[in-house]
């Protein structure tokens, strides 16, 4: 079952053609890895589907974005949206507040003020981020104080905490050193039983490891979507072939 889709996707960049025809499907509880070389449209494409790129004003999109089969640049409120499709950006970026407020703090802005319920998602939150054990003697300790490893898990959590059913990843390990690389990988095959990922990685190894399909973007359009085993080992069109066995990238 389809979870998101995209239909003939462009978006410009005033002048500048970022996206072309892109059509994908994301299918519900899965890691979908977006891989490709720099510039390629990874990252925008992320973007659009949680409408981040509203925020900067020279975008034009064309075509459809649809979640749950409805388009989310005019059946859905903007804040609506991004709860339910929620981001992890590259570098953690905790707000400069306590552990426990940092995963309270969305809850509270959707209405919640109850300490008792505050407290239960905190906890459930960071549990769901695998960082619970190494904070739960700290939270009112100030987040910049955690190492990266653990900022990005607090970012996770805190992302987790609006209850999304979808969750963009923008290359959240590329900052992180191998041990806390490996505990968010670990993380993402557990959430995915409960979330969908969507997740851009330049890290071909990592896509093999983490995710059930990968799509190969070039520039701005995408190449081939398949199961990941198929993308790494029975690709289709010979430039997923020549970028897959590093003949470029």
């Amino acid at each position: 079952m389809y979870i998101m889709q995209t239909e003939d996707l462009d978006l410009y960049y005033g002048a500048v053609q970022a996206l072309k025809k892109v059509n994908l499907n994301v299918e519900k509880n899965s890691v979908t890895a977006l891989i490709g070389p720099s510039g390629c449209g990874k990252s925008t494409f992320l973007r659009t589907l949680n409408r981040m790129n509203d925020l900067i004003d020279s975008v034009k999109i064309q075509g459809k974005v649809l979640f749950e089969n409805k388009d989310v640049y005019s059946e859905y409120d903007v804040i609506d949206l991004r709860k339910r499709i929620g981001m992890v950006f590259q570098a953690p970026n905790p707000f400069p507040m306590s552990i426990y407020n940092n995963v309270a703090y969305g809850p509270r802005i959707h209405g919640i003020k109850d300490k008792n319920k505050l407290n239960e998602i905190v906890e459930k939150s960071l549990k769901g981020a695998a960082i619970w054990d190494e904070v739960k003697d700290r939270l009112n300790k100030n987040a910049l104080g955690l190492s990266g490893g653990q900022q990005q898990r607090l970012c996770i959590a805190r992302t987790l905490a609006v209850e999304p059913d979808v969750l963009l990843m923008d290359e959240p390990t590329s900052a992180l050193d191998p041990i806390s690389t490996l505990k968010i990988e670990e993380l993402m095959d557990i959430l995915k039983k409960k979330y969908t990922i969507i997740i851009v990685t330049h890290n071909m190894q990592q896509a093999g490891r983490i995710s059930d399909y990968t799509a190969f973007f070039l520039n701005g359009e995408v190449v081939e979507n398949d199961k990941t085993e198929n993308i790494f080992y029975k690709p289709k069109d010979k430039r997923t072939e020549d970028y897959i066995t590093g003949r470029f990238g």
